[in-house]
């Protein structure tokens, strides 16, 4: 790999990118939020009371919330309390700007009808429902914080709402009171640090039903009423899905893990100990399963296994992908891992004939633009080709040594690199590089002649950038049977002369699904 493109990776990976803006000056310790939630406005109260550290000299405490505009909705600052003094501050560009020289704890009352980040509407059979929908920074829609996945905090949630209502969130939960005939305070609490990605509330009528303990894990699963034996049969596969992930990488990271049907913006949300779904995902025919894995493999990367900043997002999708694969290949074969590979490998494909950028992708102002084939189905290609390149042991001795070692902490994609470079002893730079940094996946045409049983094979590569990788390639012959051989491509035109006693009928390029590639036609 030419020096330059070595210097680009280092910049990408080692630099802060600013996509949302971190806060260098402040380290949120905990966050406990109090919101009464009522049954005839959409306004909420909050009281947020914040336990801080300057990590630098500072005057200002400045978090991120949301302000009230003219159409009414966002969140509006009451007053600020800190030591029974009333602290100054203002709104404005979706700060909350408070004027403190002190560091320790601060109260914050508000309230306001959030703009998004918490969704209150009514789910498919008419009933009014709330819940938290805070990726990627949506959660300073309702909630006072630092709006990034770097600065982790542990939190409580102390939820007030009308008693006809569940209410499932973040933690474990440590009260349930009637507080009078109409209203109840449900309490949720855990001493995990988390990104505010998935810091989550989910208030709804449910039917409950718990699975019991399965990996030592409290599992549970939150429907509707209306679909409750479609939704209870649905969820049940998480026992499974549970099992494999938590014997295969480490125990699962959270106090529980509950599975609930929810009305938001997307399919699956990977909240942190209970996972919300999109209402269509209870059918009665669990076809929803890779779903569930999906979201269930987030708990350990992601949730758990941050990633430092959004254009390391791979480490987050693309690991959910990929185990998503891993757990298939468990359940149903080899033969469900490639299927499932060469339909991600086609999305890669035809994402890139449209978008030039790479998986390391700090050119986006708009994050969700991130949740594209280069996060998920790319990044799981790029495990995919680390395990055939080290090997299942190596490989899986480097994942539980990465989540180990960034458990509840934050990790980019270099820290991955040193990982797999410790446990394998590999130099492993040009694979990073040229799969995270550079545009695209090899173009390969392919051309040979066959004469006096020696063939004459030319790989080339049509695009641009060039990788380097190794190509199986699997001779076909009339008599049906077949040979495969494994040749190093380390140039833009690769010839061989392969010794063969038969002349091949047909060539066909990686028949074991081990390449992300297309065929140049």
């Amino acid at each position: 790999m030419k020096r330059n493109q070595f210097l680009y990776f280092l910049s990408l990976l080692c630099a802060p990118v600013v996509l949302w803006a971190q806060n260098p000056n402040v380290d949120i310790k905990n966050y406990e939020f109090h919101l009464t939630l009522n049954d005839e406005n959409n306004i909420i109260k909050g009281k947020a009371v914040l336990d801080f550290e300057f990590t630098n000299p500072s005057s200002q405490l400045v978090l991120d919330l949301v302000e009230a505009d003219g159409s009414g909705k966002g969140m509006r600052v009451d007053s600020v309390i800190q030591k029974k003094n009333q602290l100054q501050f203002s709104q404005s560009d979706e700060k909350l700007s408070i004027t403190t020289a002190t560091p320790g704890s601060v109260v914050i009352y508000y309230h306001g009808i959030p703009k998004d980040g918490l969704i209150i509407s009514e789910n498919k059979y008419g009933d009014r429902t709330f819940f938290g929908d805070n990726w990627p920074n949506r959660a300073h829609q309702w909630l006072p914080i630092i709006d990034h996945p770097s600065d982790k905090a542990t939190v409580s949630f102390h939820v007030t709402a009308p008693s006809k209502y569940q209410v499932v969130a973040t933690g474990m939960l440590t009260e349930h009171t009637n507080l009078d005939n109409k209203t109840s305070l449900y309490v949720y609490s855990t001493p995990i640090e988390l990104p505010t990605k998935v810091m989550v509330i989910g208030v709804a009528e449910f039917a409950v039903n718990h699975l019991g303990n399965i990996a030592n894990v409290p599992l549970s699963s939150w429907v509707y009423p209306e679909n409750k034996k479609a939704g209870f049969y649905d969820y049940a596969q998480a026992e499974d899905i549970l099992a494999y992930f938590s014997t295969h990488i480490a125990p699962f990271p959270f106090t529980k893990l509950a599975n609930v049907q929810s009305t938001t913006r997307y399919g699956g949300m990977e909240n942190a100990g209970n996972i919300f779904y999109y209402e269509n995902s209870v059918t009665g025919t669990r076809s929803s399963e890779f779903l569930l894995a999906h979201e269930i493999a987030h708990q350990w990367f992601g949730d758990s296994a941050s990633e430092t900043d959004w254009s390391h997002l791979w480490l987050s999708e693309g690991f959910a992908t990929y185990f998503t694969d891993l757990y298939a290949e468990h359940a149903y074969g080899k033969s469900k891992l490639d299927e499932k590979l060469q339909e991600e490998r086609a999305q890669v494909i035809k994402f890139s004939e449209t978008t030039k950028t790479a998986i390391i992708d700090s050119s986006r102002t708009d994050l969700m633009e991130l949740l594209n084939p280069n996060s998920y189905q790319k990044g799981a290609w790029v495990l995919h080709m680390l395990r055939r390149k080290l090997g299942d042991e190596i490989f899986w001795k480097g994942i539980q040594q990465y989540y180990k070692k960034y458990k509840y902490a934050n990790a980019s994609s270099v820290d991955l690199q040193k990982v797999f470079e410790a446990v394998s002893g590999e130099d492993l730079q040009l694979f990073f590089t040229q799969w995270l940094t550079q545009y695209g996946q090899p173009k390969i045409k392919m051309e040979y002649d066959y004469k006096n049983g020696k063939l004459k094979l030319e790989i080339k590569q049509m695009q641009k950038e060039e990788f380097q990788f190794p190509l199986e390639i699997r001779f076909n012959y009339a008599d049906g049977t077949l040979e495969i051989q494994k040749l190093d491509i380390n140039e833009m035109k690769n010839k061989f002369k392969l010794k063969i006693e038969k002349e091949p009928i047909s060539l066909d390029l990686d028949p074991n699904t081990n390449l992300l590639f297309e065929e140049f036609k």
